[in-house]
């Protein structure tokens, strides 16, 4: 190799050595910076790992404070931003759509709440005639009938008319033992004390035995100025009112006791109608009926529940209710068909009181006879009572129910009185729904009565949510055919609240005494109690799930005494 190239390789070995300490300076200043900037972002980095506040019932709900949920007011829960999957624990039972999704499913929601309503319930039945305003006519001694006057039926009579001649021989013994005993009464004068009194007994017995032989006050004086015996009885109208029946005929001899007419007063009727077992809770005594008939379409008549009967027919399956009616101007007829409405208010425990009934007075023997002040039936003669003592117009809570229209709730069957409804999440960044069991009451309409599992203000899907439920199956999470991981009732925040944020039991703690340990349930919602969440009442502790429910048991503590084992003697 020539001299030249020697140099020339020489000096190209020594400018790559150059360069290449040169890159590997460069490297290594990249790295010695890198590290100094990580080192230098790293408090950073630990500064975003901050607490955050969520509600175990609502993990939607976020804060930066400590406090009470926005939504159901119980104490919020420490999380840090990288452990939420603990404060998602019910996060199975949500689902999240997009707003086209939700406008593709047609998805509607309606506000929980307590309105005040009344439920109708419609009755069949038929008119039938008042037993306690029928009289039947029958012959008081035996003889023979010489005379009709009423000779066929449907006549209307008055109360006093004649209806029967009745020839008989006992009748005219008993007219002249009478006459003669006045005759006797006639020579009193000069006769002992003994002899006198005892022809003044024989006068009055035998005024007596033609009193109880059917005769009045006016024929027996008519006897006694005629002083002659009477051929034959005429019997009178015991009542005003339509003669039904005729059971006898002119010529015939009759016993003592045998019917001749039936007379029944139609001014006063009663309406008998049918009530199916589920109808039976909204029919009280006293409560108003409007009715309608097939003959007189338009017109509304109105009665008052009377009589519901104590026994169930097996094989129809209904119970006899009777209302009274009256009929003064005769429109109404024994045996037509009538249908009936009975409209009752509704409260939040059920059917409300009849205020009507509120102090008044009411015979024990025939309900239709309610009065203002106290005094005797006009019936029976017995003595009224009180309303009260009877069960009747007894007021209770008035509280308007908590209602979800019907839809709302997915009824699976499973359970009895139970049922599943999607609620709206709220402070979701989009639209999710959680699904819920709820104890449900009667149904009301176009609206069921919640007994428990929602709140007031809440929102329910009415419209779309065998939608969201069948989301829900393909999602594999719980849904109305497998509510086993659904929401219990109200808050849905027991187990997890406990585990996080209350503490163990100290000794003194365990001594609390034994009616308090009694209790392990909410009296409002029915979840298991939070013994840091109570209140004193009547110097004894009633615990709660969240102080949501303290709020809700002091509007009115003695609606939840009955679910509170330390109060169970006061609520018997």
């Amino acid at each position: 190799m020539s001299e030249p190239k020697k140099e020339h390789c020489i000096f190209s070995k020594k400018i790559s050595i150059a360069i290449l300490l040169v890159v590997s300076f460069l490297i290594g200043y990249g790295f010695h910076a890198l590290k100094n900037r990580s080192s230098a972002m790293q408090p950073e980095v630990v500064d975003a790992v901050k607490t955050v506040w969520t509600c175990s019932m609502h993990p939607q709900i976020r804060e930066d404070k400590p406090g009470k949920c926005r939504i159901c007011g119980m104490a919020l829960i420490p999380i840090t931003s990288g452990g939420e999957d603990e404060a998602i624990e019910h996060a199975d039972r949500m689902i999240a759509f997009s707003a086209e999704a939700v406008k593709l499913m047609e998805i509607q929601t309606s506000l929980v709440e307590r309105k005040e309503m009344s439920h109708e319930v419609r009755l069949v039945g038929k008119i039938a005639l008042d037993e306690t305003r029928t009289k039947t006519i029958t012959a008081w001694v035996p003889g023979r009938i010489d005379r009709l006057f009423v000779d066929f039926t449907g006549i209307a009579v008055k109360k006093g008319d004649h209806m029967v001649e009745l020839y008989s021989p006992e009748l005219i013994t008993a007219q002249a033992e009478f006459l003669q005993a006045i005759e006797s009464a006639k020579t009193l004068d000069g006769s002992t004390e003994l002899v006198n009194r005892s022809i003044r007994q024989t006068l009055e017995a035998s005024r007596e035995k033609l009193r109880l032989l059917g005769l009045t006050e006016q024929q027996i004086a008519d006897i006694e100025k005629a002083s002659k015996p009477l051929d034959q009885l005429t019997v009178y109208a015991p009542i005003g009112g339509v003669v039904i029946n005729k059971m006898a005929s002119e010529g015939m001899y009759v016993k003592t006791g045998t019917p001749i007419y039936t007379i029944a007063d139609m001014s006063t009727l009663w309406v008998l109608l049918d009530v199916y077992e589920s109808q039976l809770p909204w029919i009280q005594f006293g409560r108003d009926v409007a009715f309608t008939t097939e003959s007189w379409p338009g017109r509304i008549f109105k009665g008052r529940v009377s009589f519901v009967s104590p026994v169930l027919d097996d094989k129809t399956r209904t119970v006899k209710v009777r209302a009274v009616v009256e009929n003064i101007d005769g429109k109404l007829k024994p045996n037509m068909l009538v249908h009936a409405l009975v409209s009752v208010p509704v409260t939040e425990q059920g059917p409300a009181a009849v205020a009507s009934l509120a102090e008044k007075w009411i015979c024990p023997m025939h309900g239709e006879i309610i009065e203002k002040t106290a005094g005797q039936c006009p019936v029976c003669g017995m003595d009224l009572v009180p309303a009260k003592t009877l069960g009747y117009g007894v007021q209770g809570d008035t509280t308007p129910p908590l209602v979800v229209p019907a839809t709302a709730a997915l009824v699976t069957g499973r359970k009895l009185n139970k049922a599943v409804v999607y609620v709206q999440v709220e402070g979701a960044d989009k639209p999710t729904f959680m699904g819920r069991e709820v104890t449900l009451g009667s149904r009301v309409g176009d609206d069921y009565i919640v007994l428990s599992g929602l709140m007031e203000g809440e929102r329910v899907v009415t419209n779309g949510n065998f939608k969201i439920d069948s989301e829900m199956q393909i999602q594999a999470k719980p849904s109305m055919m497998d509510t086993g991981g659904v929401a219990p009732p109200g808050h849905d925040h027991g187990d997890q609240q406990m585990k996080m944020d209350t503490p163990k039991p100290t000794a003194k703690s365990d001594t609390v005494s034994k009616n308090e340990t009694e209790q392990t349930i909410c009296p409002v919602m029915g979840n298991n109690i939070n013994k840091e969440i109570f209140v004193e009442y009547e110097g004894k502790k009633v615990y709660f799930c969240c102080p949501g429910c303290i709020d809700e048991f002091n509007k009115n503590p003695e609606k939840y005494l009955v679910n509170l084992p330390q109060f169970e003697k006061l609520s018997q």
